[in-house]
Order: structure tokens, then C-alpha cells, then sequence
């Protein structure tokens, strides 16, 4: 939450930052620091203090936040493979195609595309009849562990779970894989000194982070699969780690290691001491 809201504070105050990549990279910051905010303060009261219950209205709509949200962060990191692939392969380009028009055609998209999209999920599960034990193995208010509680057929629930997941992060994963594969192609093509190395540090540690995104929830769909042969403490583990990890290595990744939002909370802390 922390780098987070440095990295925020950062991009607004420094007017040289005011640029399509920053306004981004301010994205994915806001949508971490909202599913942090769904899901962690919740977790910590459990393990805390011991206070487990959650009424049904507040377990649906962390639900559909988490849904949501998760899915918006996917097409971000898609927006922003694509906005380093224009930037690497065709810069001189650049300014004409990722404009700050560019930057709110997308952020439509994204909130359109993945609100739309994830609402059925949590109407479909509070539809559900729920006749008996109203107790989660979860520390979370995952779609399919609340679903399994209901005396009803959840097969609709699953089904539209696991094809909307599939079909928004697969595709996305997908433009994300191709987008890097063709960076890869670009920068072994270069001739300049030191700027092959340069572009695969910058490239290569946001792909390794998208690629650890994409495989923690792959593990987590996997093991919720197969749950009768994984002890049920791992998929909890891995749905909290989904929503811990990769908030706090986004700023690091995308923020930090980058010269310019460097220089720029330098000069924020000059200002304020």
C-alpha cells in the first residue's frame, strides 16, 4: 500500500511524469491498492482477532470486486505490453498511437469489458439456495467456495466461473505472450551498444511479473480442481499470496526500476525534508 500510494503521489506531483505510460502504470497502482483493500484487512481480522463472520451482502460484493478487479488488472498489464511494444518496435510512432486519448479509450475498455463481463458471477451465486451450514473453508469470498455451500446445482456457477476466467485471462495472456514475443525479436535485431541488455532487464522483469500473476492463478484454478487430492489450506494460501504479491512488487517492477519515477520520488523526498 505503501509504494503504492508513493508511486501515485509521485506521478501526479511531477508534471514530467504526466505522460500515457505513467497515467497506466497510475492504473495498476489504484487496482492494487483496491484489491488490498478488499481482501486483506478481512484476512488479518481473522487471524487477528478470530472474527470470522461476514454478513452475505459484504461476502457478494467482495466477490464481485475481487472478480472484477483481478480482471482489470489482467488487461492492464495487456495495455501495457502493447504500449512497450509500440514503444520498442515502432517509436517513432509512438506519440501518434499511445496518446492520452489512447490512455481513456482503453480505461473504458478495461471497466466496461471486466464489470460487465464478472457481474453475473456473485448474482448467480446469491440466487442460490443456502440451507445449511453457512461456513466458508475460506478466509476468502471466493465464487466456489461460497457456492458449495448451496443445496442447489452449482453447475451454471462453475461453468460461467471458469469460462469467463479462461476467456478474459487466457486471451489477455495470450496478446501478452505476443506482444513480448515480438519485443524479443525487435531488440535482438538492435546494433546500439548496451541496448539489447537495457531492453530485456526493463521487458524481461515485467513479463517474469505477468508470468507469475498468470501462473499463481492457474495454480490456484488447478488445485481448487483437483481438491481432494491437495490439502485444503493450499488453494487459501494461494488466494491470499494472488492478492499480497503481486501489489507490492507492481511499484518495485514497474515503478522503481525506472529512471524516471526514480529521479521523481527523489525529488519528492528532497521536498519533503
Amino acid at each position: 500500500m505503501g509504494a503504492n500510494t508513493i508511486l501515485l503521489i509521485t506521478i501526479h506531483l511531477e508534471a514530467s511524469l504526466h505522460q500515457p505510460m505513467y497515467y497506466l502504470l497510475s492504473l495498476l497502482s489504484l487496482l492494487d491498492m483496491v484489491l488490498c483493500l478488499t481482501v486483506i484487512p478481512k484476512v488479518l481480522v481473522i487471524f487477528w482477532f478470530d472474527l470470522r463472520p461476514i454478513s452475505f451482502s459484504a461476502c457478494f460484493l467482495q466477490m464481485y470486486i475481487m472478480n472484477c478487479f483481478l480482471g482489470m488488472e489482467s488487461c492492464t498489464f495487456m495495455v501495457m505490453a502493447y504500449d512497450r511494444y509500440i514503444a520498442i518496435c515502432h517509436p517513432l510512432r509512438y506519440p501518434s498511437i499511445i496518446t492520452d486519448q489512447f490512455v481513456v479509450k482503453a480505461a473504458i475498455f478495461i471497466l466496461a469489458r471486466n464489470v460487465l463481463l464478472t457481474m453475473p458471477i456473485p448474482i448467480l451465486s446469491a440466487k442460490l439456495y443456502y440451507c445449511g451450514r453457512n461456513v466458508i473453508e475460506n478466509c476468502i469470498c471466493a465464487n466456489m467456495s461460497v457456492s458449495r455451500l448451496s443445496c442447489d446445482d452449482v453447475t451454471i456457477n462453475r461453468f460461467y466461473q471458469f469460462g469467463v476466467g479462461w476467456t478474459l485471462l487466457g486471451s489477455d495472456l495470450i496478446l501478452i505472450f505476443l506482444s513480448y514475443a515480438l519485443i524479443l525479436r525487435a531488440v535482438l535485431r538492435l546494433k546500439a551498444e548496451g541496448a539489447v541488455a537495457k531492453a530485456l532487464s526493463t521487458c524481461g522483469s515485467h513479463f517474469i511479473l505477468i508470468l507469475f500473476f498468470s501462473t499463481i492463478l492457474l495454480v490456484f484454478v488447478l488445485t481448487h480442481v483437483a481438491k481432494k487430492k491437495v490439502s485444503p489450506d493450499v488453494p487459501i494460501l494461494l488466494n491470499v499470496l494472488h492478492h499480497v504479491i503481486p501489489a507490492a512488487l507492481n511499484p518495485v517492477v514497474y515503478g522503481v526500476r525506472t529512471q524516471e519515477i526514480k529521479q521523481g520520488i527523489q525529488r519528492l523526498l528532497n521536498k519533503i525534508w
